[in-house]
Formats: structure tokens, sequence, C-alpha cells
């Protein structure tokens, strides 16, 4: 049975009251709390969607052969993974639902240690906690870690936006293999690199051969489209890597009728080849993001250092300290709504978290009011 019990309240209801001020501005609310994508879906995507609605059919769940090529040749192309094969990838219903369910999938329950980064995207937590596993916040080296039977990585890192090195992804793979521990990666972001080296040379996968020493044994990399081609919409993801492990996620999702609708499977073939779309919203994000960070620095916040990739600034008061909420309730009486550092652990506490995924009219809004309002908290 799901330890449904065990679970934390959704951080996001206790936005509410922060909401409410912010939206009571005189123009409006600019809502820079969450990572929906806005920009339209690229039209790769909607006429291939369009092409295939036609689909009087059930779907396979491992999805369609030209699918799974084209995750294939996608993670050859733009992740430096030449060694995966059709076999080993998976298309799902989004991401979040298998970072919700893998170690239930995995077969983890009471006793299980589940690791996860120390601030982290809050459902890693609670995937362990409904299936009865221990979660286990833990920070980049392993040296310190308790053994586990799952490690979440998550790189580009949500909220910090932190990248995890070619070396370091090694060193968890081979802490990982004397332990028999699987380790899954969460790279959702990697293609919003934005600091040297990850913009020219790319953030690593787990699955680089630089990494996993020539076999993907042990290793599961989750990617969704919702981010590089504004897909979330579609819930149109995948997992790859250890084909044993895929494997065996196939036979579970055959049985439960877990199967990704025939014209998303298309529509996720024919982005997954196109590059183009990819670039040029890259290109939306780093504009936004230079204008938002030169406002919120204007103001008296300060990024983290080493948040250099992905949709969201990590920052806090460049001096002296606040509390998460305090932040929050600031930039709450601008009209602007941000998440405090909290709902990713207590690691969070003194940051919030603000986010790239708003129209340029509202990310220029935004930074007008930071200009105009002075120092954010005195």
């Amino acid at each position: 049975m799901l330890h449904a019990g065990a679970l934390p309240d959704f951080p996001w209801d206790s936005l509410t009251d922060a909401k409410t001020r912010a939206a009571a501005h005189p123009r409006g609310i600019v809502d820079l709390s969450v990572g929906t994508p806005v920009d339209p879906t690229p039209a790769v995507a909607t006429a291939a969607l369009t092409a295939a609605a036609d689909a009087p059919g059930y779907p396979t769940t491992v999805g369609t052969l030209a699918l799974r090529e084209a995750v294939v040749a996608w993670f050859a192309r733009r992740r430096g993974v030449p060694d995966l094969g059709v076999d080993a990838v998976l298309p799902t219903i989004g991401s979040k639902e298998m970072v919700a369910l893998l170690p239930a999938l995995l077969g983890l329950g009471e006793g299980d240690v589940v690791l996860h980064p120390r601030a982290a995207y809050p459902t890693y937590d609670v995937g362990a906690r409904l299936t009865g596993a221990t979660p286990v916040p833990i920070d980049a080296d392993p040296a310190g870690w308790p053994d586990a039977k799952l490690v979440w990585l998550n790189s580009p890192g949500n909220p910090d936006g932190h990248v995890l090195s070619a070396e370091r992804l090694a060193a968890v793979v081979a802490w990982a293999r004397e332990r028999g521990a699987v380790v899954a990666a969460d790279e959702c972001y990697a293609e919003l690199p934005w600091d040297e080296p990850w913009a020219t040379d790319g953030v690593p996968s787990l699955l680089d051969p630089r990494v996993t020493g020539g076999s993907h044994d042990g290793l599961l990399v989750l990617y969704s489209l919702s981010k590089q081609s504004n897909l979330a919409g579609y819930r149109a993801a995948l997992i790859a890597g250890d084909q044993r492990i895929v494997h065996a996620l196939t036979e579970v999702r055959k049985h439960a009728g877990m199967m990704m609708p025939a014209p998303v499977q298309a529509a996720m073939t024919a982005v997954l080849g196109d590059d183009a779309h990819v670039a040029a919203q890259r290109e939306h994000y780093r504009a936004r993001r230079a204008t938002l960070l030169f406002a919120v620095e204007g103001a008296g916040l300060a990024l983290d250092p080493e948040s250099v990739a992905g949709l969201y600034l990590w920052v806090r008061p460049a001096a002296g300290e606040a509390s998460s909420w305090e932040i929050v309730d600031a930039l709450a009486a601008r009209g602007i709504l941000v998440a405090p550092g909290t709902f990713y652990g207590p690691q969070g506490q003194g940051y919030v978290r603000i986010g790239l995924t708003a129209t340029d009219e509202r990310i220029a809004e935004a930074a007008r009011r930071l200009a105009e309002g002075g120092p954010l908290l005195g």
C-alpha cells in the first residue's frame, strides 16, 4: 500500500497569502514561483501531433521504433552518449510521475534508503515516502553518504542550477556500484547552461562514457521535453540507461496500461530531431535571465555563485540575512511572487527561487518594479 499518510503538505499551497498580496498590485501579479513554460509549442511538434491525430488503436507502452530511434540519436548528438540502444529507452508520461514512482517500481520499501540532493525538487523525497523507504538528503561528495538502494542526482539542479562535472558523476557511479545501488539522474535542464565550461562543452550526462566506464549497468537518466521544447502540456518525457531495468519498468507499465498517447509519441519523435527550436528557446531564456538578474542584483539580492544553468535564479540577500519567507513577502509587496527556498529542504533557508518562465513583458515588468522600489530589504 502506498504510504500517502506520510506525505508532507503540498508546498505551493502555502503561497496562497503571498499570491493574494502580489495580485493586489495595481499593475497585476508577476508570477515567477513556478517553472511552467509560457512560450508557444514549436510548430514541428504541433504539425506532427496533427498529422498523427487519427489514432484509433492502442499505442505501445515501449513506444514506436521511430521514437526510440529518435531518442537514441538525440542522446548521441546532444548528450555525448553514443552507446545507447533502442531497447534501453522508454517514453514516460512526463518525468514527474517516474520520479515519484521509481522507488516503488524498483521494489524499494521499509528499511531502504533513497538519497537525493540536499536542496532538491520535493518529489524525490515524496517518491521514497510513498513506498515506505527513507529519504536522506546529501551533498555532492559521496564520501560521507550512508548506504542506499537508490541515489537521485539532478544536474543542472532545481532549484539551485548547480552542475555536476563528469568527474563528480563518475565518483558517484563508482560509489554506487560498490554497493549495488541504482543511480537515477534527472537531467531535464541539460539544454539550458549559461556559464562556461558548460555553455560550450555541454552539461555532462550520467550516461556519458567518461562517467560510465563503458557500461550503463545500474544507471538511469530521466529527461523531459517540457523545458527545452515547451511540451509541458503534452507530458512528453523518457527514461534511458540500464537495459535490464528499462525492460523491467516496461513490463510493469504494460500491465498497468501506462502508455504515452500515439499523437504525443509522434510529436516527441519530431521534436527530438529538431535542434533549431531548442536553440531559439534557449536564447529567449538567456535574455530573460540577463534582465531579471540585473534587476534582482540591483535590489540587493545575490545569485548563488554555482547557479550556472537551468530556469531559475537561486538568490539570497547580498548583505545581511533574511529568512526565505521574509524575501517572499518583500517581493510580494511589489507584486512579484517567488518560491521560498525552504520548499526545497532546510538547505534552502535564506534563499528564494525565481523562475524565468514568464513572458518578456512580465519579466520586464518585474525588473521595472525592482528598479523603482530600491533595495528590497531596506
